[in-house]
């Protein structure tokens, strides 16, 4: 995924409610950690959309997991 194709999605202003709704789901820890010690390992560079397919996630859950995780492993704070 391009740093620019998630920057259109970060900087939009509904981004925090995005955020905000992703962290409230059941699901999203687990998902998350799923994502972090399986599927990045075995394609790092997986496309948000690809990711919610194969999960069987909305887009937006996969946006913030792939943000969070690929912001993480640059050692940026979220």
């Amino acid at each position: 995924m391009e740093e620019d194709d998630l920057s259109k999605y970060v900087n939009d202003p509904l981004w925090p409610i995005l955020v905000e709704t992703v962290h409230s789901m059941i699901m999203y820890r687990y998902h998350k950690t799923y994502v972090e010690e399986k599927i990045l390992r075995e394609k790092p560079e997986i496309s948000p959309r690809e990711l919610a397919a194969r999960l069987g996630i909305p887009l937006g859950e996969a946006l913030v997991i792939l943000y969070e995780l690929r912001g993480k492993a640059k050692g940026k704070l979220i």
